[in-house]
Protein backbone atom coordinates (compact mmCIF):
# COMPACT_ATOMS: atom_id res chain seq x y z
CA UNK A 1 0.00 0.00 0.00
CA UNK A 2 2.67 2.60 -0.61
CA UNK A 3 2.25 5.92 -1.55
CA UNK A 4 -1.23 5.65 -0.70
CA UNK A 5 -3.13 8.64 1.55
CA UNK A 6 -6.22 8.79 3.23
CA UNK A 7 -7.92 12.04 3.80
CA UNK A 8 -9.92 11.57 7.73
CA UNK A 9 -13.10 12.58 8.04
CA UNK A 10 -13.68 14.23 4.57
CA UNK A 11 -16.78 14.92 2.87
CA UNK A 12 -17.72 12.97 0.54
CA UNK A 13 -17.84 16.02 -2.53
CA UNK A 14 -20.25 19.31 -2.34
CA UNK A 15 -20.47 18.48 -5.86
CA UNK A 16 -19.51 14.99 -6.30
CA UNK A 17 -21.81 12.90 -4.83
CA UNK A 18 -22.66 10.35 -7.66
CA UNK A 19 -26.27 8.77 -8.62
CA UNK A 20 -24.82 5.30 -7.31
CA UNK A 21 -23.09 6.27 -3.92
CA UNK A 22 -26.78 8.17 -2.90
CA UNK A 23 -28.32 4.66 -3.71
CA UNK A 24 -25.86 2.92 -1.73
CA UNK A 25 -26.67 6.10 1.17
CA UNK A 26 -30.30 4.90 1.16
CA UNK A 27 -30.06 1.62 3.12
CA UNK A 28 -28.16 3.17 5.92
CA UNK A 29 -29.18 6.87 6.72
CA UNK A 30 -32.78 8.34 7.45
CA UNK A 31 -32.57 9.84 4.21
CA UNK A 32 -30.70 9.75 0.38
CA UNK A 33 -28.53 12.74 0.48
CA UNK A 34 -28.85 14.65 -3.03
CA UNK A 35 -26.06 15.78 -4.99
CA UNK A 36 -26.73 19.86 -4.26
CA UNK A 37 -26.69 19.07 -0.35
CA UNK A 38 -23.52 20.62 1.17
CA UNK A 39 -21.40 18.52 3.43
CA UNK A 40 -19.13 19.00 6.50
CA UNK A 41 -16.29 17.29 7.70
CA UNK A 42 -16.40 15.48 11.34
CA UNK A 43 -13.28 15.24 13.28
CA UNK A 44 -11.75 11.66 14.31
CA UNK A 45 -10.68 11.91 17.61
CA UNK A 46 -10.01 9.00 20.13
CA UNK A 47 -11.64 6.66 17.84
CA UNK A 48 -14.69 8.14 17.31
CA UNK A 49 -16.56 9.93 15.70
CA UNK A 50 -17.15 13.58 16.96
CA UNK A 51 -20.71 15.29 16.17
CA UNK A 52 -20.06 19.09 14.54
CA UNK A 53 -23.13 21.31 14.33
CA UNK A 54 -24.51 21.98 10.52
CA UNK A 55 -23.10 24.43 8.14
CA UNK A 56 -24.24 27.86 8.76
CA UNK A 57 -27.41 28.86 6.23
CA UNK A 58 -25.60 29.85 3.55
CA UNK A 59 -24.38 26.03 2.41
CA UNK A 60 -28.32 25.61 1.68
CA UNK A 61 -30.32 23.24 3.65
CA UNK A 62 -27.49 22.78 6.03
CA UNK A 63 -27.85 18.50 5.97
CA UNK A 64 -24.73 16.88 6.51
CA UNK A 65 -22.67 13.92 6.46
CA UNK A 66 -19.23 11.96 6.62
CA UNK A 67 -16.62 10.26 4.52
CA UNK A 68 -13.18 8.80 4.20
CA UNK A 69 -11.70 9.34 1.28
CA UNK A 70 -8.51 7.48 -0.12
CA UNK A 71 -6.28 8.64 -2.57
CA UNK A 72 -3.67 6.31 -4.67
CA UNK A 73 -0.95 8.02 -6.67
CA UNK A 74 -3.24 11.25 -8.42
CA UNK A 75 -6.19 9.29 -7.96
CA UNK A 76 -9.18 9.76 -5.73
CA UNK A 77 -9.76 5.23 -5.66
CA UNK A 78 -12.38 4.87 -2.24
CA UNK A 79 -14.76 6.74 -0.48
CA UNK A 80 -16.73 5.67 2.08
CA UNK A 81 -18.07 5.76 5.77
CA UNK A 82 -14.37 4.38 7.24
CA UNK A 83 -11.33 3.43 6.02
CA UNK A 84 -9.65 2.67 8.97
CA UNK A 85 -8.51 -0.62 7.29
CA UNK A 86 -5.51 1.39 5.86
CA UNK A 87 -4.17 3.35 8.36
CA UNK A 88 -0.93 1.42 8.93
CA UNK A 89 -0.21 1.71 5.42
CA UNK A 90 -1.39 5.17 4.34
CA UNK A 91 -0.78 9.11 6.07
CA UNK A 92 -3.67 10.81 7.60
CA UNK A 93 -4.72 14.00 6.65
CA UNK A 94 -7.48 15.50 9.18
CA UNK A 95 -9.80 18.21 8.12
CA UNK A 96 -11.39 18.59 10.82
CA UNK A 97 -14.26 21.60 10.46
CA UNK A 98 -13.67 21.98 6.87
CA UNK A 99 -15.89 22.03 4.20
CA UNK A 100 -14.30 20.49 0.73
CA UNK A 101 -14.34 21.21 -2.78
CA UNK A 102 -13.20 20.18 -5.96
CA UNK A 103 -10.26 21.38 -6.98
CA UNK A 104 -10.81 25.10 -9.01
CA UNK A 105 -10.68 25.01 -12.81
CA UNK A 106 -10.10 28.06 -14.75
CA UNK A 107 -10.89 27.80 -18.23
CA UNK A 108 -9.73 31.13 -19.73
CA UNK A 109 -6.25 32.60 -18.32
CA UNK A 110 -3.19 34.05 -19.65
CA UNK A 111 -0.37 31.55 -18.95
CA UNK A 112 1.91 33.06 -20.48
CA UNK A 113 1.06 36.04 -19.86
CA UNK A 114 -1.24 38.70 -22.59
CA UNK A 115 -1.69 42.50 -22.78
CA UNK A 116 0.93 44.65 -25.23
CA UNK A 117 -1.85 47.08 -26.82
CA UNK A 118 0.22 49.80 -25.33
CA UNK A 119 3.43 48.50 -26.96
CA UNK A 120 5.84 46.18 -25.60
CA UNK A 121 6.08 47.63 -22.24
CA UNK A 122 2.55 46.36 -21.74
CA UNK A 123 2.90 42.95 -21.78
CA UNK A 124 2.06 41.05 -18.76
CA UNK A 125 4.08 38.68 -17.43
CA UNK A 126 4.03 34.68 -16.78
CA UNK A 127 1.69 33.31 -14.46
CA UNK A 128 3.71 31.70 -11.27
CA UNK A 129 1.89 28.11 -9.85
CA UNK A 130 1.88 29.45 -6.89
CA UNK A 131 -0.29 32.38 -8.02
CA UNK A 132 -2.70 29.61 -8.86
CA UNK A 133 -2.04 27.91 -5.68
CA UNK A 134 -3.09 30.96 -3.01
CA UNK A 135 -6.73 30.78 -4.99
CA UNK A 136 -7.26 26.87 -4.95
CA UNK A 137 -7.01 26.94 -8.80
CA UNK A 138 -5.62 23.10 -9.62
CA UNK A 139 -6.60 23.44 -13.41
CA UNK A 140 -6.18 26.04 -16.22
CA UNK A 141 -6.43 26.37 -19.81
CA UNK A 142 -4.07 28.66 -20.76
CA UNK A 143 -4.72 30.65 -24.50
CA UNK A 144 -3.46 33.72 -26.54
CA UNK A 145 -4.82 36.92 -26.69
CA UNK A 146 -4.98 39.64 -29.31
CA UNK A 147 -0.94 38.78 -30.25
CA UNK A 148 -0.37 35.35 -31.71
CA UNK A 149 3.11 36.80 -32.88
CA UNK A 150 4.89 37.40 -29.91
CA UNK A 151 3.16 35.46 -27.48
CA UNK A 152 4.15 32.01 -29.18
CA UNK A 153 1.87 29.51 -29.85
CA UNK A 154 4.92 26.92 -29.10
CA UNK A 155 5.87 28.91 -25.96
CA UNK A 156 2.60 28.56 -24.81
CA UNK A 157 2.46 25.08 -25.21
CA UNK A 158 5.45 24.88 -23.28
CA UNK A 159 4.40 26.67 -20.47
CA UNK A 160 1.41 24.19 -19.73
CA UNK A 161 3.86 21.83 -19.95
CA UNK A 162 5.78 23.39 -17.39
CA UNK A 163 2.47 23.82 -14.51
CA UNK A 164 2.26 20.63 -15.25
CA UNK A 165 5.91 19.55 -13.77
CA UNK A 166 4.89 21.50 -11.16
CA UNK A 167 2.19 19.69 -10.34
CA UNK A 168 -1.04 20.69 -11.27
CA UNK A 169 -3.36 20.15 -14.64
CA UNK A 170 -2.34 22.41 -17.62
CA UNK A 171 -4.44 22.52 -21.13
CA UNK A 172 -4.84 25.03 -23.45
CA UNK A 173 -6.47 26.32 -26.64
CA UNK A 174 -4.67 26.84 -29.92
CA UNK A 175 -5.85 30.23 -31.45
CA UNK A 176 -6.07 33.20 -31.32
CA UNK A 177 -8.08 36.48 -32.17
CA UNK A 178 -7.32 36.37 -35.78
CA UNK A 179 -9.19 33.97 -38.63
CA UNK A 180 -5.40 32.86 -39.19
CA UNK A 181 -5.29 30.22 -36.41
CA UNK A 182 -1.95 29.81 -34.52
CA UNK A 183 -1.28 26.09 -33.98
CA UNK A 184 1.41 23.81 -33.07
CA UNK A 185 1.31 21.14 -36.44
CA UNK A 186 -0.12 22.17 -39.41
CA UNK A 187 -3.83 22.60 -38.33
CA UNK A 188 -6.34 22.74 -35.59
CA UNK A 189 -7.34 19.23 -36.83
CA UNK A 190 -4.33 18.10 -36.41
CA UNK A 191 -3.26 20.02 -33.35
CA UNK A 192 -6.63 18.32 -31.78
CA UNK A 193 -5.38 14.86 -32.81
CA UNK A 194 -1.81 15.04 -31.72
CA UNK A 195 -1.44 17.19 -28.85
CA UNK A 196 -2.57 15.73 -25.74
CA UNK A 197 -3.02 19.21 -23.95
CA UNK A 198 -5.04 21.31 -27.15
CA UNK A 199 -8.99 20.94 -26.21
CA UNK A 200 -10.10 23.15 -28.73
CA UNK A 201 -9.37 26.80 -30.70
CA UNK A 202 -10.22 30.16 -29.63
CA UNK A 203 -10.85 32.97 -32.40
CA UNK A 204 -12.75 36.49 -31.53
CA UNK A 205 -15.83 38.22 -32.82
CA UNK A 206 -17.52 41.17 -32.34
CA UNK A 207 -14.50 43.13 -31.31
CA UNK A 208 -12.78 45.70 -33.49
CA UNK A 209 -9.21 43.42 -32.96
CA UNK A 210 -10.94 40.58 -34.82
CA UNK A 211 -11.05 39.07 -38.04
CA UNK A 212 -14.80 39.62 -38.51
CA UNK A 213 -15.07 36.04 -39.29
CA UNK A 214 -18.35 34.95 -40.93
CA UNK A 215 -20.64 32.04 -40.03
CA UNK A 216 -19.19 30.13 -42.52
CA UNK A 217 -15.55 30.55 -41.68
CA UNK A 218 -16.57 29.82 -37.94
CA UNK A 219 -18.45 26.55 -39.12
CA UNK A 220 -15.28 25.49 -40.65
CA UNK A 221 -13.19 25.79 -37.90
CA UNK A 222 -15.70 24.05 -35.90
CA UNK A 223 -15.70 21.65 -38.14
CA UNK A 224 -11.64 20.96 -37.97
CA UNK A 225 -12.36 21.41 -33.74
CA UNK A 226 -15.11 18.66 -33.99
CA UNK A 227 -13.29 16.08 -36.04
CA UNK A 228 -10.08 16.37 -34.76
CA UNK A 229 -11.95 15.96 -31.18
CA UNK A 230 -13.61 12.36 -32.19
CA UNK A 231 -9.80 11.13 -33.52
CA UNK A 232 -8.04 12.87 -30.35
CA UNK A 233 -10.67 11.45 -28.10
CA UNK A 234 -11.42 14.83 -26.70
CA UNK A 235 -14.62 16.69 -27.23
CA UNK A 236 -13.61 20.04 -28.82
CA UNK A 237 -14.85 23.21 -28.92
CA UNK A 238 -14.62 26.47 -30.44
CA UNK A 239 -13.86 29.09 -27.63
CA UNK A 240 -15.04 32.48 -28.88
CA UNK A 241 -13.68 36.00 -27.01
CA UNK A 242 -16.85 38.07 -27.73
CA UNK A 243 -16.40 42.03 -27.91
CA UNK A 244 -18.58 44.95 -27.32
CA UNK A 245 -19.98 45.77 -30.94
CA UNK A 246 -23.65 45.85 -31.57
CA UNK A 247 -23.12 42.15 -33.52
CA UNK A 248 -22.53 40.92 -29.98
CA UNK A 249 -23.34 36.76 -30.49
CA UNK A 250 -25.61 37.11 -33.89
CA UNK A 251 -23.23 35.08 -35.60
CA UNK A 252 -23.27 32.12 -32.82
CA UNK A 253 -26.75 31.91 -33.66
CA UNK A 254 -26.52 31.28 -36.91
CA UNK A 255 -24.49 28.44 -36.79
CA UNK A 256 -26.94 26.34 -34.16
CA UNK A 257 -29.92 28.19 -36.02
CA UNK A 258 -29.05 27.64 -39.77
CA UNK A 259 -25.96 25.37 -39.95
CA UNK A 260 -27.53 23.26 -37.19
CA UNK A 261 -24.16 22.77 -35.54
CA UNK A 262 -24.16 21.25 -32.39
CA UNK A 263 -23.70 24.00 -29.44
CA UNK A 264 -22.06 22.10 -27.09
CA UNK A 265 -18.76 22.72 -29.53
CA UNK A 266 -19.67 26.18 -29.11
CA UNK A 267 -18.01 28.24 -25.66
CA UNK A 268 -18.88 31.84 -25.93
CA UNK A 269 -16.75 33.89 -23.31
CA UNK A 270 -16.33 37.56 -21.69
CA UNK A 271 -20.54 37.33 -22.20
CA UNK A 272 -20.76 39.78 -18.97
CA UNK A 273 -18.79 42.77 -21.18
CA UNK A 274 -22.69 44.46 -21.14
CA UNK A 275 -25.72 44.73 -20.09
CA UNK A 276 -27.16 43.88 -24.06
CA UNK A 277 -24.37 41.33 -24.91
CA UNK A 278 -25.83 39.43 -21.31
CA UNK A 279 -29.48 39.28 -22.50
CA UNK A 280 -28.52 37.67 -25.52
CA UNK A 281 -26.18 35.24 -24.19
CA UNK A 282 -29.44 34.21 -21.88
CA UNK A 283 -30.97 32.86 -24.49
CA UNK A 284 -28.22 31.00 -25.84
CA UNK A 285 -28.06 29.43 -22.44
CA UNK A 286 -31.18 28.35 -22.89
CA UNK A 287 -31.04 26.77 -26.30
CA UNK A 288 -28.21 24.22 -23.51
CA UNK A 289 -24.74 26.12 -24.75
CA UNK A 290 -22.67 27.06 -21.97
CA UNK A 291 -21.48 30.84 -21.54
CA UNK A 292 -18.63 31.79 -19.73
CA UNK A 293 -18.56 35.08 -17.38
CA UNK A 294 -15.38 36.87 -16.77
CA UNK A 295 -14.82 37.44 -13.10
CA UNK A 296 -11.12 39.74 -13.62
CA UNK A 297 -12.62 41.94 -16.37
CA UNK A 298 -14.76 42.74 -19.07
CA UNK A 299 -17.72 43.06 -16.87
CA UNK A 300 -20.28 45.33 -17.53
CA UNK A 301 -21.55 44.60 -13.00
CA UNK A 302 -20.42 41.98 -10.52
CA UNK A 303 -20.25 38.76 -11.77
CA UNK A 304 -22.01 36.98 -8.90
CA UNK A 305 -25.12 39.60 -10.01
CA UNK A 306 -24.66 38.44 -13.62
CA UNK A 307 -25.50 34.89 -12.53
CA UNK A 308 -28.45 36.07 -10.11
CA UNK A 309 -29.79 38.02 -13.02
CA UNK A 310 -29.80 34.71 -15.15
CA UNK A 311 -31.30 32.25 -12.41
CA UNK A 312 -33.98 34.61 -11.87
CA UNK A 313 -34.78 35.09 -15.57
CA UNK A 314 -34.72 31.00 -16.41
CA UNK A 315 -31.71 30.00 -16.90
CA UNK A 316 -29.87 26.96 -15.29
CA UNK A 317 -26.71 27.45 -13.55
CA UNK A 318 -25.25 24.15 -15.03
CA UNK A 319 -25.36 26.31 -18.36
CA UNK A 320 -23.07 29.25 -16.90
CA UNK A 321 -19.25 28.85 -15.99
CA UNK A 322 -16.51 31.87 -14.53
CA UNK A 323 -13.20 32.60 -15.96
CA UNK A 324 -10.88 34.78 -14.65
CA UNK A 325 -8.94 36.00 -17.95
CA UNK A 326 -6.39 36.14 -15.41
CA UNK A 327 -2.80 38.44 -16.43
CA UNK A 328 -5.25 39.57 -19.40
CA UNK A 329 -3.46 43.37 -20.67
CA UNK A 330 -6.00 46.07 -18.79
CA UNK A 331 -6.24 50.02 -18.62
CA UNK A 332 -5.64 51.83 -15.48
CA UNK A 333 -7.92 54.71 -15.26
CA UNK A 334 -7.73 57.58 -12.23
CA UNK A 335 -10.62 58.79 -10.39
CA UNK A 336 -11.69 60.84 -13.50
CA UNK A 337 -11.40 58.36 -15.85
CA UNK A 338 -8.27 59.16 -17.64
CA UNK A 339 -5.86 56.38 -18.59
CA UNK A 340 -2.77 56.49 -16.45
CA UNK A 341 -1.27 52.95 -17.57
CA UNK A 342 -1.65 49.19 -17.61
CA UNK A 343 -2.35 46.82 -14.91
CA UNK A 344 -2.90 42.84 -15.64
CA UNK A 345 -6.63 40.88 -14.66
CA UNK A 346 -6.05 39.49 -11.65
CA UNK A 347 -6.69 35.40 -11.25
CA UNK A 348 -8.27 35.13 -7.99
CA UNK A 349 -11.65 36.82 -8.51
CA UNK A 350 -13.42 33.02 -9.43
CA UNK A 351 -13.44 32.10 -5.99
CA UNK A 352 -13.98 35.51 -4.39
CA UNK A 353 -17.37 35.88 -6.81
CA UNK A 354 -18.78 32.77 -5.47
CA UNK A 355 -17.81 33.51 -2.27
CA UNK A 356 -19.99 36.50 -3.05
CA UNK A 357 -22.67 34.37 -4.50
CA UNK A 358 -23.21 32.11 -1.56
CA UNK A 359 -22.91 34.71 0.80
CA UNK A 360 -24.46 37.64 -0.23
CA UNK A 361 -26.74 35.71 -3.24
CA UNK A 362 -28.00 33.06 -1.23
CA UNK A 363 -26.92 30.31 -3.50
CA UNK A 364 -25.80 27.62 -2.07
CA UNK A 365 -22.46 25.96 -1.78
CA UNK A 366 -23.05 23.02 -3.83
CA UNK A 367 -24.40 25.24 -6.76
CA UNK A 368 -22.50 28.13 -6.53
CA UNK A 369 -18.92 26.22 -7.00
CA UNK A 370 -20.14 24.50 -10.11
CA UNK A 371 -19.25 27.67 -11.54
CA UNK A 372 -15.90 26.68 -10.65
CA UNK A 373 -15.79 22.94 -10.64
CA UNK A 374 -18.17 20.80 -12.02
CA UNK A 375 -19.52 22.81 -15.54
CA UNK A 376 -15.99 23.93 -17.12
CA UNK A 377 -15.14 20.65 -16.88
CA UNK A 378 -18.06 19.22 -18.27
CA UNK A 379 -17.84 22.47 -20.50
CA UNK A 380 -13.89 21.08 -21.34
CA UNK A 381 -14.84 17.61 -21.90
CA UNK A 382 -12.40 16.71 -18.72
CA UNK A 383 -13.51 13.11 -17.79
CA UNK A 384 -11.78 13.10 -14.63
CA UNK A 385 -12.24 16.74 -12.79
CA UNK A 386 -15.31 18.77 -11.31
CA UNK A 387 -15.78 15.78 -8.91
CA UNK A 388 -15.08 14.29 -5.78
CA UNK A 389 -15.78 10.77 -6.95
CA UNK A 390 -14.01 7.55 -6.99
CA UNK A 391 -11.44 7.26 -10.23
CA UNK A 392 -11.65 11.13 -10.36
CA UNK A 393 -8.55 13.30 -9.84
CA UNK A 394 -7.23 13.92 -6.81
CA UNK A 395 -7.69 17.52 -6.88
CA UNK A 396 -9.11 19.09 -3.56
CA UNK A 397 -9.96 22.24 -1.41
CA UNK A 398 -10.61 22.33 2.22
CA UNK A 399 -12.16 25.78 3.08
CA UNK A 400 -13.38 27.06 6.62
CA UNK A 401 -17.10 27.19 7.31
CA UNK A 402 -16.81 30.94 6.69
CA UNK A 403 -15.09 29.73 3.07
CA UNK A 404 -11.87 30.63 3.23
CA UNK A 405 -9.09 28.62 1.85
CA UNK A 406 -7.02 26.65 3.85
CA UNK A 407 -5.72 23.40 2.03
CA UNK A 408 -5.06 22.39 -1.43
CA UNK A 409 -4.14 19.11 -3.39
CA UNK A 410 -3.60 18.79 -7.01
CA UNK A 411 -3.32 15.26 -8.45
CA UNK A 412 -2.92 13.61 -4.61
CA UNK A 413 0.20 16.42 -3.50
CA UNK A 414 -0.93 18.53 -1.33
CA UNK A 415 0.24 22.12 -2.35
CA UNK A 416 -0.87 24.31 0.14
CA UNK A 417 -1.43 23.71 4.04
CA UNK A 418 -3.53 25.77 6.67
CA UNK A 419 -2.94 28.75 4.43
CA UNK A 420 0.83 28.62 3.56
CA UNK A 421 1.79 27.59 0.01
CA UNK A 422 4.06 24.42 0.40
CA UNK A 423 4.75 23.65 -3.07
CA UNK A 424 6.51 26.49 -5.46
CA UNK A 425 7.37 26.35 -9.34
CA UNK A 426 11.26 26.16 -9.63
CA UNK A 427 11.94 29.46 -9.86
CA UNK A 428 9.55 31.31 -7.19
Amino acid sequence: MKGLMKIIGVILGILGLSAKATAKKKAKVKRAFRSDDAYRVEAKKGGKMKKKKSLPDMSGDGKVTKKDILIAGNKIVAIADNLDVYKNEAEVFNAEGKIVTPGLIDQHIHITGAGGKDGFSSMTPEINLSELIACGTTTVVGLLGTDGTIRNIKVLYAKAKSLESDGISAYMFCGYYGLDSVTITDSIQSDMIFIDNILGCKIAISDIRSSYPTALELVRKLRDVRVGGFIGNKKGILHVHLGNLDTKMDVLFELVNEYKFPIEHISPTHVGRTKELFDQAMEFAKLGGIIDITTGASKYTDPYKSVLYALENGVSIDNMTFSTDGNAGLTKFDDTGNAIGVRKAPIHKNLEEVVLLIKDGGVSISEAFKLITTNPARNLGLKHKGKIEVGYDADLCCFTENLKLTDVFAKGQQMMHNGTIIVKGNFE
